[in-house]
């Protein structure tokens, strides 16, 4: 009987891994790549910018060749390429290379493939949370915690990107799990483990080489030793802490336990332990530390803004809020932005009622006491990071929902113990080994975590299905309005101030050239849809033309001008010009400009966008239509 309760515990634990794979996995390939994405797509792919054909004219049909896996780059070369064109470690790209070359037969679905390690990665955090959890406080902890990182939209969001998040965030689940070893071992077991703290640096390690920001982690961690190890020495002081009901406001209506002085037998094993682990990592960083240092000063670190008065603390609590409920709200009518903003409100405050009040109580239980403050302080020490980056160095990463892959483990094993439940909560973490094993039971009869993980999925099935965490510059909206007149040869000329302008513009050329093939398999098919046979090429050889340009900007936007004008004359009597400007003003626009030395272009006043950045329709050889304004 022990063990058919036994394998039933992990046979839901694998299908809650299969439930989170099926979310990451479905329709990989349906959102279309944007600009980060293109970045990753280019140096895992072992390519460079210089493999960008810059300043010349290429028709779109070109872009399989700059997309094309190169087998024989190592990874001391995208290092690199990396360090010269990027602001990122290296590590995840050459990761993602060997990844790619492993999967080069298997199709030519290379944005499929491109996001599967990452899909991989967010599965694998899932097993991961469920042990942290199962170390810290019970097994029935570590299933409700895997349960609510595989349904969480955040979570499903991360693994759907072709970026560097959920491998770090794995990367930190798996240290968090070291650093709750390590704290049992410090109070508990009262004995180092060599091996423990050798795998907790190591981890770190790597981690530094896979995203920057792990370092807010690392030090977390770090500072949640210092804070455990100050707290025993105020506990020591006092043979017992009570913590009594004059906070009476606070704990109303719990009973605390008196929570007992933890005794350290070898403090100064622990501190020569943590100072060696802190030199390993830190002298492991040393080769790579002047890349870092180099591209604080790149442009493309300014792109984030100065916070504005206490955005970030209202930011972060939205941010609290995707991480469990997302409903669509971006590009939606007002009536559905209302309900659904509604809906997310009550939601979360409920959710957090019942957080808040069943912290207090584990705060309380000397059981899961010294679990709750190692969580709660690393949480909070990289909450106090984010604020000083936003505040001090005026960079308010509290705008990008992603970032929040640095805390989310964190996150969501308190919110996943605060929500575990048995029929005697008094004795849930020194349960019988018969009552343990009868987890899933225990989990359906939660009435509170079943609502909880049935809106968690229905919102990862809204990301999986591109209606909430939207891509930004929307590749795919840019795409449909470039391709307004499908008839019509095209061509997109983006003026680049620097390398992310650059991805910036492919982005929106595959999505061009996948809007563009579309149309073509419904001619070549016969499908006219509404618009006349007149309209439609007879032969490939007629088929419209689109084309694609990078013009740099340099010293300002008069040079993209000027290049435009020594082209050679368009080979159609129309030609659709975009004209995708960073940094250039509507009015900045001029209404005619010279398209080589014989045609003239004119400004579509009716067909002005702005996606963060202005792109702008001009017709060339043919008469401006009116329409309406947009």
């Amino acid at each position: 009987m022990t063990n058919r309760r036994f394998s039933l515990h992990y046979l839901s634990l694998t299908g809650i891994i299969a439930v989170g794979a099926m979310l990451r996995f479905a329709n990989l390939d349906l959102k279309p790549l944007w600009m980060d994405e293109v970045i990753t797509a280019i140096f895992s792919l072992g390519k460079q910018y210089s493999d960008v054909p810059l300043d010349v004219v290429f028709p779109l049909e070109q872009l399989q060749d700059i997309f094309t896996y190169q087998p024989r780059v190592s990874c001391s070369q995208i290092a690199h390429t990396i360090a010269n064109q990027s602001t990122h470690p290296p590590l995840f790209f050459c990761l993602m290379h060997t990844w790619l070359g492993w999967l080069s037969l298997l199709g030519k679905d290379w944005v499929m493939k491109l996001r599967s390690l990452p899909a991989l990665f967010g599965v694998s955090a899932i097993a991961a949370i469920y042990y942290v959890n199962r170390l810290a406080f019970s097994k029935a902890a570590g299933l409700t915690a895997a349960m609510l990182m595989a349904i969480s939209p955040f979570a499903v969001y991360l693994s759907q990107e072709a970026r560097h998040y959920t491998l770090p965030m794995l990367l930190i689940t798996l240290s968090l799990l070291g650093l709750v070893q390590i704290q049992q071992d410090i109070f508990q077991r009262q004995k180092l483990r060599i091996w423990v703290w050798l795998a907790w640096t190591i981890t770190n390690i790597i981690g530094l080489y896979i995203h920057y920001f792990f370092v807010l982690a690392f030090i977390a961690e770090v500072g949640t030793l210092f804070v455990l190890m100050y707290y025993s020495t105020i506990l020591s002081k006092n043979n017992k802490l009570e913590i009594k009901t004059q906070s009476t406001e606070e704990f109303s209506s719990i009973d605390c336990e008196q929570i007992s002085s933890p005794i350290i037998l070898k403090p100064r094993q622990i501190w020569l332990a943590l100072i060696i682990s802190i030199s390993a990592v830190a002298f492991s960083f040393l080769p790579w530390l002047p890349v870092l240092v180099s591209n604080y000063e790149r442009p493309e670190t300014d792109w984030l803004d100065p916070p504005y008065h206490i955005a970030p603390f209202y930011q972060t609590l939205i941010n609290w809020v995707l991480m469990v409920i997302a409903l669509p709200v971006e590009k939606q009518s007002l009536f559905i932005k209302v309900i659904s903003v509604l809906l997310m409100l009550f939601f979360a405050i409920w959710v957090g009622w019942l957080v808040y009040k069943k912290l207090k109580q584990m705060w309380c239980k000397q059981t899961t006491h010294l679990s709750t403050i190692t969580l709660l302080s690393f949480l909070s020490i990289i909450l106090l990071e984010f604020f000083f980056i936003a505040y001090l160095l005026q960079k308010d990463i509290t705008t990008v929902p992603r970032y929040n892959f640095v805390y989310y483990p964190s996150f969501c094993a308190l919110i996943s113990a605060s929500l575990t439940k048995f029929k005697n909560t008094s004795q849930e973490t020194t349960l019988s080994v018969s009552t343990k094993l009868k987890i899933p039971y225990a989990c359906l009869q939660n009435y509170q975590l079943s609502t909880i993980l049935i809106v968690g999925f229905i919102s990862s099935i809204f990301v999986i299905y591109n209606l909430v965490f939207l891509k930004p510059y929307e590749p795919e909206k840019v795409a449909q309005n470039m391709n307004q007149d499908p008839s019509i040869p095209l061509m997109v000329v983006v003026g680049y101030k620097n390398y992310q302008d650059v991805a910036l513009g492919l982005s929106f050329a595959l999505a061009l050239e996948k809007v563009r093939s579309e149309k073509v398999g419904e001619w070549e098919s016969g499908e006219k849809n509404q618009i006349s046979n007149s309209q439609f090429p007879i032969s490939n050889s007629q088929l419209p033309s689109s084309d694609f340009a990078f013009f740099k900007q340099a010293p300002d936007f008069g040079s993209v001008w000027q290049k435009l004008s020594q082209l050679p004359p368009p080979t159609t009597n129309q030609l659709n010009l975009w004209v995708v400007a960073p940094g250039l003003k509507r009015r900045d626009y001029p209404q005619k400009l010279a398209f080589s030395q014989t045609t003239t272009c004119t400004k579509d006043m009716a067909q002005h966008y702005r996606v963060g950045i202005p792109y702008q329709l001009y017709r060339c050889g043919g008469r401006v239509e009116e329409t309406t304004n947009h």
